[in-house]
């Protein structure tokens, strides 16, 4: 019996070809990047959602960065924009982290690009997942490199105490033509952004940040989670023309208030 079924086995797999060969022995659920922890990703987040590996999502950082507390990260959208009614979401994701999920990003007005720093604590595929108004995920990622351990050790205002001196402090300045057809908006807050993954020390960042303009009305959203860098150093592209005035709110998971005026 034992004879019968090893003859079947190899009957079955001397059928198929060398692609469903390889593809029953990926455990990856086809992620480009190799990455074991994607399948579980994907239920995560995107579910049963349909969803495409593509180029038109573009992921940049370094070939190795030398600090893992403050590895810079870039996220540019911008081809998706005419599809499917243009980008609805930005979910940001480092597959080897202890806390995976970095931010989420509506541009709602804005352009679906934005740079920023993250804590990396291993070598890992890092993911932007781009949802367009149709429904459909865009999946886009490169690997980061770096020394290791950045979300296991306080940052430097926890470390020397400063931190509490300039909680949510806001600086921010609009730059004119950076990007054809856009200003750029760059913005730092102050926030020691704890991961909670360091003795005695509890999880401590930036829960949400929007800018509004005089009416009320939200330009852009972010979502921020534990792996964002120290201090959050954010660019965002607004659109060439519109209001010179606006105002950035948003709160910690503390509930502490985040407020500032912010003018072209």
């Amino acid at each position: 019996m034992v004879q019968r079924r090893k003859v079947l086995l190899t009957g079955l797999l001397g059928s198929m070809g060398p692609a469903a060969l390889r593809a029953a022995d990926d455990h990856t659920g086809g992620d480009p990047l190799g990455s074991m922890q994607w399948p579980t990703l994907r239920k995560e987040y995107l579910a049963d959602a349909p969803m495409e590996f593509t180029e038109a999502v573009i992921v940049r950082t370094p070939a190795f960065a030398d600090d893992a507390m403050n590895v810079p990260l870039q996220i540019d959208a911008r081809r998706l924009s005419g599809m499917a009614g243009g980008v609805k979401r930005i979910w940001v994701v480092v597959d080897r982290n202890p806390v995976r999920e970095v931010l989420s990003f509506e541009p709602l007005k804005a352009l679906p690009m934005l740079s920023f720093r993250i804590r990396l604590e291993q070598a890992s595929p890092v993911r932007a997942m781009v949802q367009t108004q149709d429904g459909r995920w865009h999946v886009g990622g490169t690997w980061a490199q770096a020394a290791g351990g950045g979300c296991t050790v306080p940052g430097t205002t926890r470390a020397d105490g400063s931190w509490s001196k300039t909680l949510n402090q806001v600086q921010a300045r609009i730059f004119g033509n950076v990007i054809e057809g856009s200003r750029r908006l760059r913005l730092r807050v102050m926030h020691p952004m704890d991961t909670g993954l360091v003795a005695g020390i509890p999880a401590f960042y930036i829960e949400q940040l929007e800018l509004l303009d005089s009416k009320g009305e939200a330009w852009w959203r972010l979502a921020l989670h534990e792996p964002v860098s120290e201090n959050p150093l954010l660019t965002l592209e607004l659109p060439a023309e519109g209001p010179r005035e606006f105002r950035l709110r948003g709160h910690d998971n503390n509930g502490n208030r985040i407020e500032a005026e912010v003018r072209a």
